[in-house]
């Protein structure tokens, strides 16, 4: 009996890690999809593409989480973990974004370890293929951040004026159903 105790403690755990990984991951869509449409908003397509581009990774995550403790027969969250910050400016969006995928990788790392102390290698590759992920986002808003701060103004001209289409093709369910574009 001890032992069936101490698993279903150290799932609890991971249920508790995951939920609070996929809160963030529900706050990074809704931060970047703001983003997103303000980006647009200021003619800066290319830029704006790309932010809708890690927005659909972080949906794919928060997916992934979200599976996963229904797996361990939990109930995923579905409430942010924090509130979207709205009305940035260009020069302020790409380092906000790279403070923001920097603080979740350690916190990702740290649930990775208590995936691991919890015996959960299941759950430890999930957040292991998050975190390489979310350090691709980091490299990209932190190489935009740099040429910002470096180029300023004649960087923000060269990307004026792009398109901000992402090549996506329509899915989901209606589309699926023969509905949609």
């Amino acid at each position: 009996m001890a032992v069936k105790k101490v698993r279903t403690t150290k799932k609890q755990k991971v249920i508790e890690a995951l939920n609070k990984a996929r809160a963030m991951e529900i706050q990074a869509i809704h931060q970047y999809m703001n983003q997103h449409y303000n980006l647009d908003a200021m003619d800066y397509g290319e830029l704006a593409a790309k932010v809708k581009l890690i927005a659909i990774d972080e949906m794919r995550h928060a997916e992934m989480f979200a599976e996963r403790i229904k797996e361990l027969e939990g109930e995923p969250t579905t409430d942010p973990a924090g509130k979207v910050d709205k009305g940035q400016k260009v020069e302020v969006i790409f380092k906000f974004d790279s403070n923001l995928e920097d603080h979740t990788m350690e916190v990702y790392n740290e649930f990775l370890r208590v995936c691991q102390e919890s015996g959960d290698s299941t759950t430890a590759k999930i957040f292991e293929t998050v975190i390489d992920e979310e350090q691709i986002h980091f490299n990209y808003f932190d190489n935009i951040r740099s040429h910002i701060e470096n180029l300023g103004a004649a960087f923000l001209a060269r990307i004026a004026g792009t398109p901000s289409a992402t090549g996506l093709t329509p899915s989901g369910f209606a589309v699926s159903q023969g509905g949609g574009a």
